[in-house]
């Protein structure tokens, strides 16, 4: 064995749990600017906080960005445990079309 894993980034084998940070409406909609999550992916960790959050919190995420310890992100990305994933919503508060 090589002592890698097969997640092919350096991770644990255990499922990691990731600290989602909540910037402004998405803050407002969630009700907390910080939660932690588990899941191999943005968008795992994304689908928890929405079954979480529900629909206000769902609708924010539309025009929002994500960023993963500090760089760009999308859902495919994979996480390591304790990897930060910050959502960030429009500025303005308008939508994203």
């Amino acid at each position: 064995m090589d002592g890698g894993d097969e997640r092919g980034n350096g991770c644990e084998e255990r499922l990691p749990v990731a600290v989602l940070r909540l910037f402004a409406s998405a803050r407002e909609a969630a009700g907390t600017a910080r939660v932690d999550l588990p899941g191999e992916t943005v968008g795992a960790v994304l689908d928890g906080a929405r079954n979480r959050f529900g629909a206000a919190f769902t609708a924010v995420l539309v025009g929002s960005r994500v960023w993963v310890n500090g760089e760009p992100a999308g859902e495919a990305h994979r996480l390591c445990d304790g990897d930060e994933v910050a959502v960030l919503p429009p500025v303005s508060g308008g939508a994203v079309k």
